[in-house]
């Protein structure tokens, strides 16, 4: 099974690993819909929709790039609508855009508590909600369709609350929507997962946090092939929440030396809500 002709609408999708993961499955042929706020060349943070979507063709597949801001429901539904015009329909949502602060509560400010949760937990909530029409008509038409949200395994230990709980209830929101939709689109045929990074992944919103040695991270890379094996599996396969290196090893991937940043780094940043 692979993701030739299948339709992704990817979120964040202009840089980093949202990209990474629409150029692996553009590899296959698939159409993708680049869904981003970036239009404008920022030389502090590299990457537009439209940069984006050349990078894409170039590797293979087709491109739909969209200006959306995913707080915004008529944006999001406009979208949606777009892509199935342009495209058919939609088999594959990767819910990728994310908004952080590892502030604590005194220190996070209303606007960027709404900014966390607003894009983190409710554009999640509403992307899905959004595409789930064009989602039931893939999984009738036999099209195997998954969504896909780059959020943490959920865990009540007060250290992963403690220091940032702002930024911590918006992760867990994108979670617990990958619990709850799993569950609810089952009698549908669409699944439903997370997937999250052992380590800190190389990215260039990563660049730009104060005390992170990039060279100890590992690159997209190692997300987009975890995905990938997520997205060309079964449809029943739902209700999980993957760790990248436990789910390439299933598939008989131990040697993870092409994702390290540093060639031969054995210490590598942890990322958050890895026990």
């Amino acid at each position: 099974m692979n993701l030739q002709g299948k339709t992704l609408f990817i979120t964040g999708a202009s840089r980093g690993i949202g990209l990474a993961i629409a150029k692996r499955a553009a590899a296959d042929g698939a159409n993708i819909v680049i869904v981003a706020k970036t239009t404008d060349v920022n030389p502090k943070l590299p990457g537009t929709i439209y940069s984006a979507a050349e990078e894409v063709k170039a590797a293979g597949g087709q491109a739909l790039p969209l200006a959306v801001d995913i707080r915004d429901e008529d944006a999001v539904l406009a979208a949606v609508a777009q892509a199935v015009q342009a495209f058919g329909g939609i088999d594959m949502l990767v819910n990728n855009a994310s908004a952080i602060s590892l502030s604590d509560t005194e220190h996070t400010p209303m606007k960027r508590y709404d900014l966390m949760n607003g894009v983190n937990a409710r554009g999640t909530y509403l992307c899905t909600q959004a595409c789930l029409p064009a989602l039931k008509q893939s999984a009738a038409a036999g099209h195997n369709p998954h969504v896909l949200s780059m959020s943490p395994p959920l865990s009540m230990k007060p250290h992963w609350f403690e220091n940032h709980t702002a930024y911590t209830v918006a992760k867990y929101g994108m979670s617990m929507c990958t619990l709850g939709h799993a569950g609810e689109f089952r009698k549908y045929g669409i699944a439903v997962n997370s997937l999250w990074p052992r380590t800190a992944i190389a990215t260039a919103a990563l660049q730009m946090s104060p005390g992170v040695d990039i060279g100890l991270c590992r690159k997209p890379e190692i997300l987009s092939d975890a995905a990938y094996f997520i997205l060309t599996s079964p449809s029943a396969n739902t209700g999980n929440f993957y760790l990248d290196d436990e789910l390439l090893a299933s598939h008989g991937v131990t040697d993870l030396e092409k994702y390290s940043v540093t060639p031969g780094t054995r210490n590598f940043v942890p990322d958050f809500f890895v026990d």
